[in-house]
């Protein structure tokens, strides 16, 4: 097709720019209605055709790629040299002309607001119709090889391209903000539907966008940044690395783009950056830290569309992919989660599962097929050794990986070959497997029987692997230090894996049961097991034995002759007690004589004489070793035992022989861990405990961090189990005393943040099961909620978040108890605010109050138990309403506190204010509304509110309470029907009681009438002077 010469003069397309602008400022929504549309000269065929496209166009985008074929031919007939196949005579038109008229219709669309989606298609389709016309031009350009410094063809698309931007730019910095948007957007949307912008336009592109991007509208900073995003891709390594400097031009693109990425406050201008932003090493990271970000649908998008279009996981490092799961997982919102699952058990199996299958370039359909291999993999690129075992997020995938794949449930078959070979991944795959399956519905249930072994055989691989373990563990032991020694790491997971799966067998085969219990009694007394698979041990083995009371007390028995034996076999050269018997009773008695006052003092002694201190010193050690196992054996049974201790005579023997020493040793770790074992026997015996709350206590006050929080952990549990130790009228009130001493003391421990965190935790706990009453610990624990000093412990404000509002809407006496500390707690925050230093950080006294207000509603309470019935008017039908009393007794407190001598200007500003946001209900109780009502009168009287702000809202209030005073007294008359004139709720009504609300109203309007004259008199003084002046 031959081209046509333009006809373009730099003269024509300067007036057409002018006067597109003055167009634009003609439209009704942009522009003051004196300016006068100019003459766009007489109506011709070219811009009715062009017109109608444009029209059609914004109905919907189903049609776009038709239209643009259209408007593609009138550019054609308009820049080349079309022949006539119909010899009709057309009339002929200049491709300036084709430009002017469609930047025309793209000016008539900036002043289309938002909200108008005609808009958006129109921008949609003019992106569509340029990249489109660009291909059309780039495929008539003669192929010849292109070198790196050689510019663009120049094409009608360009130039067209060219034009619509001189247009474009200069409006990026319009007043009207739809103008700035509109312009904005078709700038972001041109420069990404083509592949390439002059250079002449680049620089002016990306100044103009980097000044949107700082708009103060959120709307111009996404279209801004959805531009930017895809020039940043353009940025050399050069760019990115040069100094910051006051000229945004001087600075790297993208680093700007990643600073508004971390700190922009629109979600939008955030969400956009995480989907447009190019994935390099260096943005990477700043993307995958939006899994954290506070607005739960950039969370969703990285999760859904940011890591699935990312590409193999696995170039991902090992810590950021458990990050990733982890925080997915477990986000508090559902959406966000099951993106989560999705991406684990569809996108990241699939790259392994691909990657599994041998000879195979890309995925195909048998690749993406249930692969064991695939699987194994996988977990082990979450190093499932690791994430599987304490706070780790493998159990979590997986259960999202079986719920998601039916696929792999029925695919896999664990027969005896793949026990024979257990990796830590495969087992755990079995594991997984099982306790999902035990955790559903009953069809799961009989497919986990289906395809997991019987106790017998299962019993059969868990002592083989145990074996090995322990094998493994006994050579390693007996290797020298030069020596190098092997891991047990992975044999020690294999084996808890199948002691969970263990757990949840069920153990109705008689057969299969003696076998288990065989096994794990003579496991239980191997010396080299680690503490663990011992606890596991001891798990398994309760529910082996049988929840009913006579399985407890074999349990038990079991257990101890396990300890024994333990002791046995580690020290069996050691003496015994004086007797012959090698009972329990006789190893115990010996160890509970060796303390380190004698074994030292007579070992060292015999060390100087016979110079075998490292001996000496070795057999101390083996000793406390020995006291430590056993302990940590006695613990695991006592956690697994829930009857009364008397009534069972092994759990008395290990009191007496066992963890009584103990906590009489010298030696710290066992002192300590006697102690864990002391607790756990106080919760089975009520009189034992109360008998050492005292240890307790006085553990707290003298003991170092960990044993301080050990100590609140067992008095936590001992009050909660055994209530009446404090809540019983006969108990002591020094306990008492003692008690909130200790809790008072752990809230202030700012020094030890775990310390803080465990008596906040135990605190608020037994407030919540109204073990512990008192306001005075209520209000600590308010005030530690608006510290400044603890918004470094982010547990403590956590549980606090959650405690205070759960404590005061869950029971009406709750609330009751924090209206009577409301007013202490905002004296004590006014006080802590003027102590703290210039600079420092600390929660408002507004929010403070409004946070008090809302603990103190009444009307958000779960159970309104306390419901006064009230007569409605309009029908005469008598409904129900919440009782206000509790905030008439925050007012009353409030109000006595504001009208104190000596009370701060700023506290009594904040009372009062309280005080006016206070919610007044006409079913509260009389005698309560009238004391508050004589109690505001007098604060109006005292003139307590100094500013405007104050004092009207005193005022509103007092009229509130006349108002509900009033009904209130109107509901008792009728309710008390024809000698209601006379008496209410039992009390003669006399002529002051009569009148007592008309005069207070009546005092009110006076007042204010008062006010507004004084008002009207300042306003005709300051009048007058102006005059003067």
């Amino acid at each position: 097709m031959p081209g046509r010469v333009s006809a373009r003069s730099s003269s024509t397309s300067q007036a057409v720019h002018i006067a597109s602008s003055q167009n634009l400022s003609t439209r009704r929504t942009a522009a003051s209605s004196h300016i006068e549309i100019p003459d766009e000269g007489p109506s011709t065929s070219l811009r009715t055709r062009i017109c109608e496209i444009f029209k059609d166009a914004q109905r919907s985008t189903a049609g776009h790629r038709k239209l643009a074929t259209s408007l593609r031919k009138v550019q054609e007939a308009c820049c080349y040299e079309v022949p006539n196949a119909q010899g009709k005579v057309q009339e002929k038109f200049e491709e300036d002309d084709f430009n002017v008229e469609v930047a025309r219709c793209v000016i008539r669309l900036l002043c289309v607001k938002k909200s108008e989606s005609v808009g958006d298609r129109i921008v949609h389709f003019l992106g569509t119709f340029l990249r489109r016309a660009s291909e059309k031009d780039i495929a008539l350009v003669p192929e010849e090889p292109v070198e790196e410094t050689q510019t663009l063809p120049e094409t009608p698309s360009t130039r067209l391209t060219a034009h619509i931007l001189s247009i474009l730019l200069p409006l990026l910095d319009s007043k009207e903000k739809v103008v700035r948007f509109r312009a904005t957007q078709l700038v972001a949307h041109v420069i990404n539907s083509l592949d390439s912008v002059e250079d002449e336009y680049y620089q002016l592109i990306r100044t103009g966008l980097l000044k949107r991007m700082r708009d103060k509208e959120p709307t111009i900073r996404v279209q801004a940044v959805l531009g930017l995003g895809r020039l940043a891709g353009n940025e050399t390594e050069e760019d990115q690395e040069e100094p910051a400097s006051d000229d945004d031009d001087a600075s790297g693109l993208l680093r700007k783009l990643l600073e508004v990425l971390q700190n922009d406050s629109s979600a939008d201008v955030r969400r956009s950056l995480l989907l447009n932003l190019p994935l390099t090493p260096r943005t990477l990271p700043f993307l995958l830290e939006r899994a954290r970000d506070v607005d739960p649908t950039i969370r969703r998008a990285l999760y859904s569309r940011l890591l699935p279009a990312l590409g193999d996981f696995r170039h991902l490092s090992l810590s950021m992919r458990e990050k990733l799961l982890r925080w997915g997982l477990r986000d508090r919102d559902e959406t966000v989660r099951k993106a989560t699952g999705r991406l684990f058990s569809e996108r990241w199996i699939e790259d392994c599962a691909a990657s599994a299958a041998p000879g195979e370039s890309k995925p195909t359909v048998e690749a993406i097929l249930p692969s064991l291999d695939g699987l194994l993999e996988l977990l082990e690129r979450i190093d499932v050794v690791n994430s599987a075992t304490g706070s780790g997020i493998a159990t979590e995938a997986m259960r999202e990986f079986w719920s998601e794949r039916q696929d792999y449930r029925h695919a896999f078959i664990f027969d005896d070959a793949f026990w024979d070979r257990l990796t830590p991944e495969s087992v755990f795959v079995a594991r997984s497997f099982n306790d999902f399956c035990k955790e559903e519905t009953r069809t799961f249930e009989l497919l986990a029987e289906e395809k997991m072994p019987e106790v017998t055989k299962l019993a059969f691989f868990l002592q083989r692997y145990t074996n090995d373990l322990v094998n493994r563990m006994r050579y390693n032991n007996a290797m020298t230090e030069a020596e190098e020694q092997e891991d047990t790491v992975e044999k020690e997971f294999i084996v808890e894996q199948l002691l969970h799966i263990a757990k949840a067998l069920d153990y109705t085969d008689e057969i299969g049961r003696r076998q288990m219990f065989s096994l794990l009694r003579e496991t239980l007394a191997i010396e080299e097991l680690p503490e663990e698979i011992t606890r596991l041990v001891v798990d398994v083995l309760r529910g082996v034995c049988g929840s009913e009371a006579a399985g407890e007390r074999e349990f038990c028995g079991i257990v101890l002759e396990a300890i024994a034996e333990v002791h046995d076999n580690v020290a069996p050269d050691e003496p015994m007690a004086d007797n012959d018997n090698e009972s329990f009773h006789s190893a115990r008695s010996e160890l509970s004589n060796i303390t380190p006052t004698k074994a030292r003092s007579g070992g060292s002694v015999n060390a100087a004489k016979d110079g075998n201190s490292e001996i000496v010193e070795a057999k101390a050690v083996r000793e406390i070793m020995i006291n430590i196992k056993c302990l940590h054996i006695a613990q695991c049974m006592l956690e697994n035992v829930e009857g009364s201790l008397q009534q069972n005579i092994h759990l008395v023997t290990t009191l007496n022989n066992l963890v009584v020493p103990a906590v009489r040793s010298h030696e710290a770790p066992i002192r300590e861990r006697g102690l864990l074992c002391l607790g756990l026997c106080c919760l089975l015996d009520k009189a034992l405990a109360d008998e050492n709350l005292t240890l307790f206590l006085h553990c707290f006050t003298k003991g170092h961090d960990a044993l301080q929080v050990s100590a609140l952990h067992i008095l936590c549990d001992i009050f909660t189990t055994h209530s009446n130790l404090v809540t019983a009228e006969t108990v002591d009130p020094a306990l008492h005393r003692s008690l909130y001493r200790v809790f008072s003391k752990g809230l202030k421990a700012a020094h030890a943040p775990e310390v803080q965190f465990a008596a906040t935790t135990a605190l608020c706990k037994l407030m919540l099961t109204s073990v512990v009453q008192d306001e005075d610990l209520l209000k600590q624990l308010v005030t530690l909620f608006f510290d400044p000093a603890t918004k470094g412990n982010a547990a403590v404000i956590q549980a606090l978040s959650y405690f205070l509002p759960v404590f005061c809407h869950s029971k009406r006496e709750n609330m009751e108890k924090m209206a009577a500390v409301a007013a202490a707690v905002v004296h004590t925050h006014v006080n802590l605010a003027d102590e703290l230093d210039e600079g420092e950080e600390v929660v408002s006294a507004t929010t403070v109050a409004n946070m008090l207000l809302d603990w103190t509603d009444a009307r958000k309470l779960v159970a309104q138990d306390v419901a006064v019935v009230t007569c409605n008017g309009a029908r005469d039908t008598e409904v129900k309403g919440t009782n206000g009393d509790i905030h008439l007794t925050l007012a009353e407190t409030l109000l006595e506190r504001a009208m104190t001598y000596g009370c701060p200007k700023e506290e009594r500003k904040t009372l009062v204010n309280m005080v006016g946001k206070i919610c007044i209900v006409s079913n509260s109780s009389r005698e309560k509304l009238r004391t508050v009502t004589d109690l505001a009168t007098v604060a109006m009287d005292a003139k307590i509110a100094t500013d405007t702000t104050t004092r009207n809202a005193l005022n509103k209030i007092h009229q509130a309470l006349c108002n509900a005073l009033g009904e209130a007294d109107s509901v008792a008359r009728r309710a008390e029907g024809p000698n209601a004139d006379e008496t209410v709720a039992g009390h003669r009504l006399d002529a002051e009681d009569a009148s007592y609300v008309e005069g207070t109203l009546l005092k009110l309007e006076e007042e204010r009438t008062v006010t507004q004259g004084q008002d009207a008199l300042l306003e005709e003084l300051l009048l007058d002077e102006n005059e003067d002046l």
